[in-house]
This record gives C-alpha cells, structure tokens and sequence, in this order.
C-alpha cells in the first residue's frame, strides 16, 4: 500500500510539469492491475519511466502496453528528448518490457539499491526521441 503522503504529492508534481502517473487498468472490467508514471527533468527533457504490475497480471502483456503508450505519451506530447528506465538485473522479465518498447540497453549498475537488505544490480535502458517510432517494429509479436 502506497502512504496518502506520497499520492498526495502527486498534483503538486504533476502541476509543476515534474510527474505523470496512470493507473493501468484492465479493460474488460476496469479493474486497477498496476500504475505506470514518468518522473520529468524539465531542464534536460528527460524523464525516468517506472511502473508496476499486480503478480496476477504478469507476462501477459499489460506492462508493455502501458509502457509503450506512456513512451509515446512522453515524446507526442510533452516534447521529451529521452525516456530512461531502470530494472533489477533478477527481473529480466521488465527488461524485455523495455526492449519490446524499443529501448536499449546502455549498461549495468552494480550493487546500486538496497532491497529488502540485499544489494542488487540495476540494468540501465533508454530510448531517445529520434529513436521512437509509434509503430516498433516488435509489437506485432506481443
């Protein structure tokens, strides 16, 4: 569960140009299966891309879904530069996520958090905008 403190600095972000967030929903009966956002660093039109999934709903598709329209969302209509996202080297199931969604893996950070008192490595995407094509070429294969 997320503390009201956190959702409630969300308009304030959002209004400042500096957060979007979406809650990924299932279309057939509007039930909440995960949220997505992106975190924007105006000065240097960039943002970082991060979501979740409810573990009912992995491997099913949503995920890419969801990132690909906020991908798009990202450069159509708020003019970023690049979209940068992040995932637990133990989790290659978001990395292919954002490979499907058309970013490229720039590198490793080793150790780099702390979860649950162990260290894990992160593996770095990114996708740029003269990069993006609406139409990638992998989602015919989902």
């Amino acid at each position: 569960m997320v503390p009201t403190t956190v959702i409630g600095t969300h308009q304030e972000k959002y209004e400042r140009g500096e957060l979007v967030n979406f809650a990924i929903v299932r279309r057939a009966d509007n039930a909440l299966i995960g949220a997505i956002g992106l975190r924007i660093n105006q000065q240097h039109t960039h943002a970082e891309l991060g979501y979740w999934i409810g573990k009912p709903y992995w491997n099913t598709g949503y995920g890419t879904e969801a990132a690909r329209a906020v991908v798009a969302y990202g450069f159509e209509r708020r003019g970023l530069h690049r979209i940068h996202a992040s995932h637990l080297t133990r989790n290659p199931a978001s990395g292919r996520v954002l490979q499907k969604i058309g970013m490229r893996y720039e590198g490793c950070l080793r150790q780099h958090v702390n979860k649950w008192e162990v260290f894990e490595d992160l593996a770095l995407y990114g996708i740029l905008q003269s990069e993006y094509s609406p139409h990638h070429p992998h989602e015919d294969h989902l």
